[in-house]
């Protein structure tokens, strides 16, 4: 998705934020008595109601502006073009300017707003804000933890893909803007190794092995022209061209532009560049083979942190490594039934084997391959948006798109992944799908990938939540993992319940990928809790899943890099399906599966304990009616 960290706890600066939470008065059915007497009585303490409301969304709104107008790139991923012109800033002394801010927010939120005093919906957002600024507190302590440069979404790579993706062009200034950020990209990358040099005092380096990747996709930003003779342009030279294309500027003015903008990579972009390569060259002859986090110092303590915000539960490393076994074990038993109902002769090992290498299950890997894959990846999602009003009711307004992931970052980068649309709706929500190995991207694993990304998945949980109305924007916009993710692969299991996967093999897929979050409780747990290799990792996904050698290798060091982020959807999806399992028993004929996903969405991301608590309260209120 998109760069991690603070931005994902950036709230937005939004126009025209309604009070959140006010409700209709409640009259009574007759003219007097004691149900005139009750609305008389109940109707200060809605007024007061609504007045802190007010109050409390107009501090929320403040609150917005303050966080935002610290991140200029999180103003960007928003669509909004303050700052439009700067990068942000990874100093420590920025940091700490951040954390001030936010604890100074939570003491007024504390000190100024009488939950008594709200409404329930805005109890909620109150609830939330804090949880938000508590977990950002408390991260403070594991702020040198992170690599920040990484094959996943580090700044090696996001730079190029921040401007090519995320800079829009509608006018000159923007491209004077994006002129400007390439100037910038000096002084950026001199903070990162900065960032970097902290890490290697306190012995915070990521395993040998990303070493590689990451120089590789380092070098490939500055690779072609400009910066080198030839005819293959680089992918920020041929972005900067083709932005400048679609504006219809004078002959003159164009040169400039063109001259600015090749100045600014070769004396700044380049030069930065080499920099940060000499540096990592440097590292890479100080890393070694170890792979969890349990080496890096509080290591132990440093993990458990990591699950408990990524799951928000209190679950162990050992409790949720015997969970991950418990699927893996089901997950595998409903494989089997698949494997009598294609008249498949032999083991599961054997499937999995066939899985992986029959040709029928894989498009060429070639041009003509890559199209026809994305050809059918927008079939799929095609077909899912014309029935996705049988199960739900709240829609969202913003498009999806599917896209192939660029090839500068190709190599590097996940399989698939979404990245939100723009508030402002100048970007649509983006479904990346990964072709630079064909052989990693199974067929019969279309289906559920593309409900996981795109819809029912996160472009429907995510743009649904950004297009919520009455609900603060860091409410629409925050991010509790378990939910998230867990919100993803349920939306792999409904359209099973719809009828979709009408094709064993990729009922199969299904299943498969439901096994591969199985295995990444066991596996990341594994790795950074029982100090497993990553050999030992990959042998153990062989082992147990369909999956391709190259698709387990890049997953596995993910979770070296993500330390707990996987073991987010398997614990997510269940609780989400077990809320509505317990909903459905206690409703019986009431109950309403586009309700109860209404539910689940129409207050933006949750915890799993407050999301339990949302459910509870509406199974309440339909048996109440």
């Amino acid at each position: 998705m998109a760069i991690k960290g603070r931005i994902l706890l950036i709230a937005a600066l939004t126009a025209g934020l309604a009070a959140c939470g006010s409700e209709q008065d409640v009259g009574s059915s007759g003219d007097g008595g004691a149900g005139g007497q009750a609305t008389a009585a109940k109707k200060p303490v809605e007024a007061t109601a609504r007045s802190e409301d007010a109050r409390l969304a107009a501090f929320f709104q403040r609150a917005f502006e303050a966080r935002l107008a610290r991140s200029p790139m999180g103003q960007s991923y928003l669509g909004i073009k303050t700052d439009y012109d700067k990068w942000d800033d990874l100093s420590d002394a920025h940091a700490d300017g951040d954390i001030a801010l936010v604890k100074g927010q939570l003491a007024e939120l504390r000190g100024r707003f009488d939950p008594d005093q709200l409404s329930p919906r805005m109890r909620l957002s109150r609830r939330l804000f804090i949880a938000l600024a508590e977990r950002e507190i408390a991260n403070a302590r594991w702020r040198h933890h992170s690599y920040p440069v990484n094959q996943m979404f580090g700044w090696q790579q996001q730079i190029p893909s921040f401007l090519i993706n995320i800079h829009r062009v509608a006018d000159r200034s923007d491209l004077e803007a994006y002129i400007a950020r390439l100037k910038g990209v000096s002084a950026l990358i001199d903070q990162l190794i900065e960032q970097l040099r902290i890490r290697e005092q306190m012995g915070v380096l990521p395993p040998r092995f990303v070493y590689p990747i990451v120089l590789r996709s380092a070098r490939n930003v500055v690779r072609g022209a400009p910066f080198e003779d030839g005819d293959t342009d680089s992918a920020l030279w041929a972005d900067f061209l083709k932005k400048l294309a679609s504006l219809d500027l004078p002959a003159g003015e164009r040169e400039q532009l063109l001259a600015a903008a090749r100045e600014a990579l070769v004396t700044h972009v380049g030069p930065a560049y080499a920099k940060l390569i000499a540096v990592l060259e440097e590292e890479e002859k100080m890393a070694d083979d170890r792979d969890g986090v349990w080496k890096l110092p509080d290591g132990a303590a440093y993990y458990d942190s990591r699950l408990r915000q990524y799951t928000t539960t209190k679950l162990t490393a050992d409790q949720i490594h015997q969970i991950g076994l418990q699927h893996v074990a089901r997950i595998h038993d409903e494989m089997r039934a698949i494997m009598k109902k294609v008249g498949f002769k032999g083991s599961l090992a054997d499937f999995f084997r066939f899985m992986r290498e029959d040709p029928r299950f894989y498009y060429p890997d070639t041009d003509e391959g890559r199209a026809a894959y994305l050809k059918r990846a927008n079939e799929i999602i095609a077909a899912m948006k014309a029935r996705l009003p049988e199960a739900f009711g709240l829609l969202p307004k913003a498009d999806l798109v599917v896209k192939r992931v660029e090839p500068f970052r190709e190599r590097a980068a996940g399989k698939a992944f979404y990245q939100q649309p723009a508030l402002d709706g100048s970007r649509p929500g983006t479904y990346y799908v990964n072709l630079y190995r064909m052989a990693d991207m199974p067929t019969y694993q279309m289906e559920a990938l593309a409900y996981h990304e795109g819809v029912p998945g996160h472009h429907m949980q995510i743009a649904i939540a950004q297009e919520l109305e009455g609900v603060p924007m860091f409410q629409r916009l925050a991010r509790f993992t378990a939910y998230t993710e867990g919100w993803g692969l349920y939306a792999e299991y409904l359209p099973k319940e719809m009828g979709f996967y009408q094709d064993p093999y990729s009922d199969f897929g299904r299943l498969a990928m439901e096994l591969w979050r199985a295995v990444r409780l066991v596996v990341d747990t594994g790795i950074h809790a029982k100090k497993w290799t990553r050999e030992q990792a990959i042998r153990y996904h062989l082992e147990n899943t369909p999956n391709p050698k190259g698709d387990i290798e890049k997953a596995v060091e993910r979770y070296i890099i993500m330390p707990g982020q996987a073991t987010a959807y398997m614990i997510g999806k269940e609780k989400i399906l077990a809320l509505r399992e317990k909903a459905r028993a206690a409703l019986g004929p009431r109950f309403d599966l586009a309700a109860y996903h209404d539910t689940v969405l129409k207050n933006g991301p949750l915890p799993l304990d407050i999301l339990e608590e949302q459910v509870d309260a509406w199974v309440a209120e339909r048996r109440a009616q």
